[in-house]
């Protein structure tokens, strides 16, 4: 289904979160309109109306999914209801732009796999991390084949996120929620989305086989209780079924290893990437802190040897930036200056303009619904993996009916 030239009129689902996404729905006007916001929070909904005053809005997402006048739905809710909430916007007819991740069952991924190639309709998940500058420079490297043959990479999310695990009563937010009741990797696609790409997992590879570990639940309970007492029932470690950090070790098909860890409730300064990749012709290391270059090392072209001779120059690592002119992603190219006003590193701008030119063209989107299932499905298998003692599980293929083109 083809929009054209007339702008995709598109709903924000969960007006908290969707309000990152201002700007990015702001540089592209011509080609989407703002149409509705649906939020259950009055004040929100209020804040919307003042700064988008023709737009509107909706306390009831099956209201909102009735409205003709709402081309598709950017999910910006709670993770849990992702899955359910496409799937219902997809049966009324709605694209959909789904916040990460895209479920947290199989059984929700195969049927929004169903759901999907029955209604034709375009899904994408909003994995803004992907987008990133470096990352995409990353995987314009990768495709070109300038590290060699990748056999190792790596991804990390870690980011002190207790302060959002609680509402100011005490009550649990949804990332409380996740903490209390699920023990595995459980936010694992802004680690694995872009390395996915870069080893071009779902087009010349597949995720194999997982293994998950988890450490103790050490984190929550002191947090909890400094804020609000002993007398809280999450002062007690045993409350958070969650360890502080996951670890898991994927398998591909074609023998690369990949390394995911997610720790969002230990105390530390925000580290917003964290990548690397071996290649049999180079490596790549992301930031580690705010303030350093990414880096990469490249065989004949990067100064020294691995291994030299004798009298050779030690190998040294150059910054990633020193390659920008001939290897940044066609995207940047285009539409850096505007993606560098949004947020996640221009990332939110890249979601935006990916889904709504896939909507207008009539095209799968970068991150389709297959790459989405794929990637999120780390969720439930971790799980699996934990309770039978890090033992490696397969991975599902969701994507047996997927078009070629």
């Amino acid at each position: 289904m083809k929009h054209g030239d007339r702008p995709v009129r598109l709903a924000v689902v969960g007006g908290r979160r969707g309000a990152a996404f201002h700007a990015a729905l702001e540089a592209m006007p011509e080609r989407v309109a703002l149409a509705a916001v649906c939020e259950y929070n009055e004040e929100y909904l209020a804040q919307w109306k003042e700064k988008y005053p023709e737009i509107r809005t909706y306390t009831e997402y099956s209201r909102l999914l009735e409205d003709p006048g709402v081309d598709a739905v950017l999910l910006a809710t709670p993770l849990l209801l992702h899955a359910r909430q496409a799937i219902e916007a997809l049966q009324a007819g709605k694209h959909v732009l789904s916040e990460v991740i895209a479920a947290h069952t199989l059984e929700e991924c195969r049927e929004l796999v169903e759901t999907v190639e029955s209604t034709g309709l375009t899904y994408m998940m909003a994995e803004n991390y992907c987008f990133m500058r470096q990352n995409q420079m990353v995987l314009n490297m990768a495709q070109q084949g300038t590290f060699g043959e990748i056999t190792f990479a790596e991804g990390g999310y870690l980011h002190d996120c207790r302060r959002l695990t609680l509402q100011p009563d005490g009550r649990l937010a949804w990332r409380g929620e996740l903490q209390r009741d699920y023990n595995g990797m459980n936010y694992p696609t802004h680690s694995l989305g872009p390395v996915a790409q870069w080893l071009g997992i779902g087009q010349t590879d597949e995720l194999e086989t997982l293994s998950t570990f988890t450490s103790r639940a050490g984190s929550m309970a002191g947090y909890v209780r400094e804020q609000f007492g002993d007398a809280h029932p999450g002062a007690d470690p045993f409350y958070w079924k969650q360890g502080d950090t996951a670890v898991t070790l994927i398998r591909t098909r074609n023998g690369a290893v990949i390394s995911l860890r997610v720790d969002w409730v230990s105390g530390r300064p925000h580290q917003m990437t964290h990548y690397g990749l071996q290649g049999t012709r180079g490596a790549y290391v992301s930031e580690r802190r705010q303030g350093e270059e990414p880096l990469v090392w490249l065989a004949g072209r990067s100064p020294g040897a691995s291994p030299g001779r004798e009298g050779d120059l030690e190998p040294e690592w150059e910054p990633l930036s020193a390659y920008r002119a001939e290897f940044e992603h066609p995207r940047w190219k285009r539409w850096g200056d505007e993606a560098d006003r949004t947020g996640h590193g221009g990332g939110d701008f890249f979601v935006i303009e990916e889904f709504v030119s896939a909507v207008r063209e009539g095209r799968r989107p970068a991150i389709d619904v297959y790459d989405a299932v794929r990637w999120s499905s780390v969720f439930p298998l971790s799980m699996q993996s934990v309770v039978k003692g890090g033992q490696p599980i397969p991975f599902p293929r969701f994507d047996v009916s997927r078009p070629t083109s």
